[in-house]
């Protein structure tokens, strides 16, 4: 006896699924193909290495490639009160000093408070003051405002992830 389905044939949307993913396989395989090789660009250009009076390429003084931003965070704590603009501002500049030149990519910042709400907003408060004291690290970093459920306020830490150059 034959039941409803067709023993042996497949329908065509069962096919779909199968042929989205060999089709996403292809254009994986065309996009790392497409990519240089590596160990090639390293190597030096042909007749520049063995003759006489020839100098080998200076590196070039600005990095090349993609920017990357680095997985160790710089950790900096400050201590102010919230509308004490001029000390959270000073501390930022005191605690950022030594990173002068270079550019943030991410600030993470807890502020530390007993009520969520509170430690959120302090956190904020922090944020808002990045581009007043150092412009050019912070201009167009990303920030995210969290709360550590401790202390009475007034107080911060913040993870700071540069950019590799």
């Amino acid at each position: 006896m034959r039941s409803g389905r067709r023993s042996g044939r497949l329908h065509p949307l069962h096919l779909a699924g199968w042929l989205f993913a060999d089709v996403l396989l292809v254009l994986a395989l065309i996009a790392m193909g497409d990519q240089g090789d590596p160990a090639a660009a390293r190597q030096p250009a042909p007749g520049a290495s063995g003759s006489p009076g020839a100098e080998s390429p200076k590196p070039s003084p600005s990095p090349s490639g993609p920017r990357a931003v680095e997985r160790k965070p710089v950790k900096i704590a400050l201590e102010a009160d919230s509308s004490d603009r001029t000390r959270i501002v000073g501390q930022l500049r005191k605690a950022t000093a030594k990173y002068e030149g270079r550019q943030a990519a991410i600030v993470l910042t807890f502020g530390h408070h007993q009520d969520a709400g509170a430690g959120v907003a302090y956190a904020g408060r922090v944020n808002s003051l990045l581009g007043e004291a150092r412009p050019r690290m912070f201009r167009g970093a990303t920030t995210r405002d969290f709360v550590l459920l401790r202390g009475g306020g007034g107080r911060a830490d913040l993870e700071i992830y540069f950019y590799t150059y």
